[in-house]
């Protein structure tokens, strides 16, 4: 086999790879989308789950976010997720800048300590938090949640920031120095701007992990009315039957807002996640 024939089979074989797996993430997508479209009398009907009814239910996307509350959850998400992500983003921030720029002793020591926090499952806490949160009125508390929030999410974001600001160059801090800028204004006016990429990176996967989670919320939160969008969906799984239709849209309805982030932000995603690791 010539050297032009093994690569021309290596791409083949490459593209048939991703076909494959394209494939295997595409079909439960259309699932749901086909799910979404139909009403309970088609379930009932015995109607296959790739087959699509001969009319479109759209009324469940309607329930979904006005009679069954959805359009309330998403809300109670997007607050809990537009202040955690970015106090928890400018706390690891402020977290490596120490670590890479500052004259403080047991750096190595103190990074250590931080990534322990990514070895210890949140599940490990819950039952601590519960009590901890019910002895000190803060049940159905959007605060409390957002600081518990943060509190996990530090290890992860403090990896990634400190990754990438010890790949700028330590020679812009020199120059800032002479020019009579401070350690504050260091901070902010060039670092910060520098990071951007790993930053909206960070901002797009603290994004989806926030909105996505589930455990926390349904047990620190007990107020239907005050529920994230994660337990809220719950609402349709009931204890005498699922409404599959309202559970499916509800789904689609949920992953909007994601997308939006990720369309807002994706151009600097993988340049951000390249220089963290690179750092």
């Amino acid at each position: 086999m010539t050297m032009t024939a093994r690569k021309a089979f290596t791409h083949i074989r490459r593209y048939a790879l991703l076909i494959i797996l394209s494939v295997v993430w595409i079909v439960p997508a259309i699932s749901i989308i086909f799910t979404a479209t139909k009403s309970r009398a088609d379930f009932f009907g015995g109607l296959g789950l790739f087959e699509l009814p001969e009319t479109l239910y759209w009324a469940n996307f309607t329930t979904a976010l006005f009679d069954a509350n959805l359009l309330l959850y998403m809300r109670n998400s997007l607050q809990i997720s537009m202040f955690k992500v970015p106090i928890g983003i400018f706390v690891a921030a402020l977290a490596a800048f120490a670590l890479t720029r500052l004259d403080i002793k047991w750096k190595r020591l103190l990074f250590i300590y931080f990534l322990v926090g990514m070895m210890i499952p949140f599940q490990v806490a819950l039952v601590p938090l519960n009590a901890f949160f019910a002895q000190h009125g803060l049940i159905d508390s959007f605060v409390g949640l957002t600081y518990v929030y943060i509190a996990f999410g530090l290890p992860f974001a403090i990896l990634v920031l400190r990754g990438f600001f010890n790949s700028i160059p330590k020679e812009l801090d020199e120059a800032a120095f002479i020019d009579g800028c401070g350690k504050g204004k260091l901070f902010l006016t060039i670092i910060i701007p520098l990071a951007k990429p790993a930053i909206a990176s960070l901002f797009i996967l603290d994004f989806l992990a926030t909105w996505n989670e589930y455990l926390l919320a349904s047990v620190l939160i007990r107020d239907r009315m005050r529920q994230p969008i994660t337990a809220g969906l719950m609402t349709f799984v009931g204890e005498h039957g699922t409404s599959f239709g309202l559970l499916a849209a509800g789904v689609l309805l949920n992953v909007i807002p994601l997308m939006l982030v990720y369309i807002i932000f994706q151009r600097h995603f993988v340049e951000g996640i390249a220089g963290a690791v690179k750092g």
